[in-house]
C-alpha cells in the first residue's frame, strides 16, 4: 500500500509546485485502455473509473468506452471537486501545514536517515530551511513535488481536468466524494511519529521515482490493475496508522457517500484506491453493489 500513499502525495504535491520541463517523457501507447467498471445497485447505474492524477503530455487515454460512459452519465463525481481550485487548495495547505516552533527538518528523522534526507532536499532544488517551516506531512508533500520535477508531468495534463472540461461543456454537474480539507486532514491529524515515517518514506521513494512512475503509468494505460497492485506488494510497507488514515478510512467514507446516490454518476478516483486492502471496489461489493469491469 505504500505506492498508494505516494500517489496521493503526488496529487497534492503537484498542485502546490508545478512540475514542468522542456523535454516531456514519451507517452506510452494505449492498448486496452485504463480500467473502467459499471456500478449498479437499486436506482444507481453508473461508472467507476480509475484515474492517474499526473501525466506527461500526449497520453491518449480516452477510449470509446470511456467517452461513451461520459456521454451517458448525468454527472461527474471526483475525489474532491474543490481540489481544482488552486487558490483554495494552496490556502488550506498553508493554513493546515504550518505550525510555529517546529524543529529543523533534519532533527525530525532518525540519525541514519539524515544524510539521505539532505541529499533528497538538495537534489530537489529546495532547502531544509524552507521545509522546516512545515509540519512533517506537509514537508513530505513539498519534498515529493520537488523530487518529481524531473518527471516532466503535470496535474494540468492529468485525467481530472480533462473530465471536468467534458462535463462542463455538456453542462452536467460536478461533485466530490469529500472536500480537499478532508483530504489534508487525513495527513494533518497523523501523530508525529507517523508523520516522521511518511517523511522518511518519501525520501526512500525519491531514489527511484522515475522508474516507479514509468511502471505505474505503463500499467495504468493498459488497465493492468494486477501490475499496479504488484507495485504495492513490492514496495516498502507503510505505517499502519498512515495507511488507515490516508487510505482505508477515506475509502470507507466514500462508500457512505456513494450509497445514497441515484442516477448515472461517473465516479473517478485514483486507481490506487481500487486495489489493496479494503479497496473501494471490495467495500462497495460488500454493500451489495454489482461492479462489472467493462474495460
Amino acid at each position: 500500500m505504500t505506492r498508494h500513499i505516494t500517489h496521493l502525495l503526488a496529487l497534492f504535491a503537484l498542485m502546490l509546485v508545478a512540475a514542468c520541463g522542456k523535454e516531456p517523457a514519451p507517452a506510452p501507447a494505449t492498448q486496452s485502455g485504463p480500467a473502467l467498471w459499471q456500478i449498479k445497485r437499486g436506482d444507481l447505474n453508473g461508472w467507476l473509473f480509475g484515474t492517474i492524477h499526473v501525466l506527461p503530455k500526449g497520453v491518449a487515454w480516452e477510449t470509446p468506452a470511456i467517452s461513451d460512459a461520459m456521454a451517458k452519465a448525468d454527472r461527474l463525481i471526483l475525489e474532491a471537486a474543490d481540489l481544482q481550485d488552486e487558490q483554495k487548495t494552496l490556502g488550506l495547505f498553508e493554513k493546515m501545514g504550518r505550525s510555529p516552533g517546529l524543529p529543523p527538518l533534519e532533527r525530525r528523522v532518525p540519525e541514519e536517515e539524515r544524510a539521505a534526507l539532505i541529499k533528497t532536499v538538495r537534489d530537489g532544488g529546495t532547502s531544509s530551511q524552507l521545509l522546516s517551516g512545515y509540519e512533517s506531512w506537509a514537508a513530505a508533500m513539498l519534498l515529493s513535488a520537488a523530487s518529481q520535477q524531473a518527471l516532466h508531468v503535470s496535474q494540468d495534463d492529468g485525467v481530472e481536468p480533462a473530465l471536468i472540461a467534458v462535463f462542463r461543456k455538456a453542462e452536467k454537474p460536478i461533485g466530490g466524494l469529500e472536500t480537499v480539507e478532508r483530504q489534508f486532514a487525513a495527513f494533518d491529524t497523523l501523530p508525529d511519529a507517523a508523520q516522521t515515517k511518511l517523511l522518511v518514506q518519501t525520501v526512500h521513494e525519491a531514489k527511484d521515482m522515475k522508474a516507479l512512475y514509468d511502471r505505474i503509468l505503463g500499467a495504468w494505460v493498459k488497465g493492468d490493475m494486477e501490475a499496479i497492485a504488484k507495485e504495492d506488494e513490492n514496495g516498502e510497507q507503510p505505517d499502519p496508522i498512515v495507511e488507515e488514515a490516508v487510505l482505508v478510512a477515506r475509502n470507507r467514507d466514500w462508500v457512505k457517500t456513494i450509497e445514497p446516490m441515484k442516477g448515472r454518476p461517473f465516479i473517478a478516483v485514483g486507481a490506487g484506491h481500487l486495489t489493496g486492502r479494503e479497496n473501494l471496489i471490495d467495500l462497495l461489493k460488500a454493500k451489495g453493489f454489482s461492479i462489472t469491469r467493462v474495460q
